[in-house]
């Protein structure tokens, strides 16, 4: 009988630890977790989107999907995203369209000069063309989003107030910028974004074209100090996502990410043109930055020399099947239309 009473209180404590253990709220763990790559610092634009990107997600599907993201290469450099997100080391990468000549016939078209005087006209203008395109050069992956940078500038550490003062001078760029850079008398050095600070401090280049918000973001205004504004060209951004990975998630989170990609491709413009201008002011006000403009005549001048490019990719895009007097009517129909 004894054994028996130990036996039912021993039972009774039981069950109060069990009921007591059940009443404490629990987090229940993400039903999905996917991984995303990225390759420049935390701080830059593309990581910056990538962060609002994974909020949007998590509080959209309500934390059933839980998003780890790497930013900085510490999961995928800038050149091996592509072919990681491919093979699945990532679920989700974001790629710089530059950094692989040859391999986006069609979407590489923006890495032309063409008009754009922002980045969120540009961002959207690519997304409609993606959009419509449906581009086979993709077909590997599932897209996500795309954006582009800013305009194109020059920044250097002599000041360029004419294209004569561009004649040798070693220009980092990459893509088509290259040959940007290559047409107006420049020595273009093509390189990742991320190997441009060394680059600069040890004299392998002498500045740099790109967009204005690196002045901050990678502290280039220490070195260049003067900014040449030409308002060329953009670098294209596409965010891949493994075929596998999309396959797997369910009907309802594909919705998210659906609703997810116009939407995101302009919160990226949007942000990145305001940085743009915050970059500017402040590089102005802490090492007294000199903005230049280069003459009409100079302008028409890049312009001019810069056509052959566009003519070039018109010809390549032919021996790929792509109709590149449509797309660039398509383009620059969304150029009119967001540039408002």
């Amino acid at each position: 009988m004894m054994r028996a009473g130990k036996l039912t209180g021993m039972l009774m404590v039981l069950m109060f630890c069990v009921a007591l253990l059940c009443s404490v709220p629990v987090a229940s763990a993400a039903e999905i977790s996917l991984s995303y790559a990225n390759f420049p610092p935390a701080k830059t634009f593309p990581c910056i989107q990538m962060e609002r990107w994974k909020q949007e997600v998590e509080k959209r599907t309500g934390g059933k999907v839980q998003v780890q993201t790497y930013p900085g290469s510490t999961l995928l450099g800038a050149k091996n995203t592509l072919r990681g997100v491919m093979q699945g080391q990532a679920d989700i990468g974001c790629i710089s369209l530059a950094y692989h000549p040859g391999v986006f016939p069609l979407c590489s078209v923006f890495e032309l000069p063409l008009g754009f005087t922002t980045s969120t006209s540009a961002s959207l203008a690519l997304w409609d063309l993606f959009s419509k395109y449906q581009p086979k050069e993709f077909k590997k992956f599932k897209v996500l989003t795309m954006f582009t940078s800013a305009p194109s500038n020059i920044m250097t550490e002599v000041p360029v107030r004419t294209l004569a003062d561009l004649k040798g001078l070693e220009i980092r760029a990459s893509g088509i910028l290259s040959k940007i850079l290559e047409s107006l008398g420049a020595t273009p050095v093509s390189m990742p974004m991320s190997a441009t600070p060394e680059a600069l401090q040890k004299g392998v280049v002498k500045g740099l074209f790109s967009s204005f918000e690196v002045l901050k973001d990678l502290n280039f205004a220490e070195i260049c100090r003067y900014e040449t504004e030409t308002n060329t060209a953009v670098y294209p951004f596409a965010i891949i996502m493994n075929k596998n990975s999309w396959n797997g998630l369910p009907d309802d989170v594909k919705k998210v990410l659906n609703d997810l990609g116009r939407e995101q491709a302009e919160w990226t413009g949007n942000y990145m043109d305001q940085h743009v201008k915050d970059s500017l002011a402040w590089a102005k006000d802490k090492y007294s930055i000199e903005m230049i403009k280069m003459s009409d005549a100079d302008m028409k001048e890049i312009k001019d020399k810069t056509l052959p490019l566009i003519e070039d990719w018109k010809k390549k895009a032919a021996d790929k099947g792509i109709d590149g007097a449509a797309v660039l009517s398509d383009i620059k129909a969304s150029l009119v239309k967001y540039e408002k």
